[in-house]
């Protein structure tokens, strides 16, 4: 598996460090982000998951621990919406321009808002790890360092 992605060449061209973290991806995984923190040895809460959302109908990219689940109630008041749903895997693949599994909040098809769980970097980790653009691929790096090449606001979304 070629370890050079959108999301890697979007932190390249950032000047982000990152490092590249391989794993055996099992389609079959009912939970996909816990699946990548076993395999990797790393405790689910420094795995985040990227989600893909709609919140009033528009597009958005959620992150939280691999072990935790959005408020669909706080995502849409993060928004200013009325309300917010989960993006079905066909559409949250169009948009972002991965595959499930294989989805990455940097590198996607078209820049969207980045919401991420405040909970999720309230742990103290120096290093968390995120999708880096295909399935078995994580990227490890600073939480300011994702918070700013995101362009991400951090609001409380579990």
């Amino acid at each position: 598996m070629s370890k050079a992605t959108r999301a890697t060449q979007a932190l390249d061209r950032a000047g982000i460090a990152y490092s590249v973290h391989a794993y055996a991806y099992d389609p079959e995984a009912p939970r996909i982000g816990l699946q990548a923190a076993e395999a990797l040895g790393l405790s689910p809460d420094r795995i985040l998951k990227t989600l893909m959302a709609e919140a009033d109908g528009k597009p958005v990219c959620v992150l939280v621990a691999s072990d935790r689940e959005v408020s669909l109630k706080r995502l849409a008041a993060a928004c200013g919406a009325k309300s917010a749903a989960m993006l079905k895997p066909a559409e949250a693949e169009r948009i972002s321009g991965y595959h499930v599994g294989g989805i990455s909040p940097l590198g996607q098809k078209r820049r969207l808002h980045v919401l991420i769980d405040e909970a999720a970097l309230s742990a103290g980790h120096d290093a968390i790890y995120l999708n880096g653009g295909g399935r078995g691929l994580q990227v490890r790096l600073r939480p300011a360092d994702l918070v700013a090449v995101l362009g991400a606001r951090v609001v409380p979304l579990t």
